[in-house]
């Protein structure tokens, strides 16, 4: 699957400084020095309702990582997926009348356009979980064989034959290993927390015949109407969530990866459960690090297709706002905090933006030190993006009162879309 066009990013001078970002697993802040190797796997849409501004801010926050690394020297390798065939899509295509494929192929090309428009830094690859069944087919049958998953039968009209992985079978593993996977390795939460939130978000807690509630689907056989694959010894059918993502993230990134990546709710289970599968399969961890996004809210509530809560970024672009408006209002708040979106913060970014954009135009090379010093200083701190943009607000309000009698040059035009994606 093709991703998206991406501008050249400018290359800065001065001294680089490494960066340190919270880990949700180890519920601490870790270092990262310059240059160096780096690995990023950020789990991507499922394609049934356009790009809202939830998943905008989750890709933002990540593309900042990924700028803040290749800034300090590193080489980054990033892989995001596409679940381009799930419940949720179905669902919408049959409520919709639209074919599933042509649903998911229309909001694909939807999804590129406006990651290109926020200038997000496109993945080296990226994946559809349908491109990848005949990867996640072998990875299933070996854990069947491992007794690491088993067959579910049938409940009323459901067909035999559903494959499940066994949390505790995993657990009873001993490959004597400090770096073993452990449930709750990745969110901390508590049992009945956790089944909650399974019930929430997917998971299926209370089929009957289950060895525990909360072990995540591995392969969904075969229903009629749905769309379905060859599982060769499975049987017909198609790949549960939490596997997709280890054996898209294994076949291209090392083992494990430098840092898994998404919103906050993506901790549990599908974070868990994804760590559970990479590390039943090989022995090592999935991740080195994990982190994530905060939830973006509208109207009273957190935004969500399920909600219907929405604002998409493609309709803002076709009301006339500035991409780069749009991400200035995103990178406003901190990429772990939960926020809600206003009118107010569109229009406060587009205000900024304008003063930027009048103060870049005369500024000279000298000007550009200082904001890259600047915004490289606080981008090391967590990706503290609003302490970035308020040290450039200064820098233009002083620019502002000295009238500008800059060089022209575009210095500090190519610093803030070398490190905050910012075109001005």
């Amino acid at each position: 699957m093709i991703s998206w066009n991406a501008a050249p990013v400018p290359d800065l001078v001065g001294t680089r400084s490494g960066v340190s970002l919270f880990d949700t697993a180890r519920q601490d802040t870790v270092r990262f020095e310059p240059g160096g190797q780096r690995s990023l796997y950020v789990c991507g849409i499922t394609p049934y309702d356009a790009t809202h501004l939830g998943h905008a801010a989750t890709y933002v926050a990540f593309d900042l990582l990924n700028r803040t690394w290749r800034d300090a020297g590193a080489t980054v390798a990033y892989v995001q997926n596409v679940t381009d065939v799930d419940d949720p899509l179905l669902e919408r295509a049959t409520a919709t009348g639209v074919p599933w494929q042509e649903l998911a192929a229309h909001q694909i090309a939807l999804f590129r356009e406006d990651m290109e428009a926020l200038n997000v830094l496109p993945p080296d690859h990226y994946i559809g979980a349908v491109e990848a069944i005949d990867w996640i087919v072998p990875a299933v049958e070996a854990l069947v064989a491992r007794g690491l998953a088993y067959p579910v039968p049938g409940a009323g009209s459901e067909p035999d034959g559903d494959i499940y992985f066994s949390l505790d079978a995993v657990a009873r593993l001993d490959e004597g290993d400090d770096a073993r996977w452990f449930l709750g390795q990745v969110s901390h939460l508590e049992a009945q927390t956790m089944l909650a939130l399974s019930a929430e978000r997917g998971g299926d807690p209370t089929r009957p015949h289950k060895r525990n509630a909360l072990d995540p689907l591995l392969w969904r056989t075969a229903r009629e109407g749905e769309p379905s694959w060859s599982g060769a010894s499975l049987g017909d059918g198609r790949p549960g969530w939490h596997i997709e993502c280890a054996v898209i993230a294994r076949r291209f990134l090392p083992a494990p990866f430098t840092v898994q990546g998404g919103g906050s709710d993506l901790v549990f289970p599908h974070h868990e459960m994804s760590a559970s599968h990479a590390w039943a399969a090989g022995g090592t961890p999935l991740a080195q690090h994990y982190a994530h996004a905060g939830m973006v809210g509208y109207d009273g509530g957190k935004m969500s297709k399920s909600r219907g809560n929405l604002v998409l970024v493609s309709t803002l672009r076709r009301s006339g706002v500035d991409p780069a408006a749009i991400r200035l209002a995103i990178l406003a708040h901190h990429y772990r905090s939960d926020w809600s979106w206003t009118d107010d913060a569109l229009e406060r970014a587009t205000t900024r933006l304008a003063a930027w954009r009048a103060a870049a135009a005369c500024a000279g090379e000298s000007d550009a030190a200082v904001v890259v010093q600047g915004v490289r200083d606080h981008l090391g701190a967590d990706l503290d993006a609003p302490s970035a943009l308020a040290a450039v607000d200064t820098w233009a309000e002083g620019a502002a009162a000295r009238g500008g009698t800059g060089t022209h040059t575009r210095a500090v035009a190519d610093a803030l879309d070398a490190l905050l994606g910012v075109r001005l």
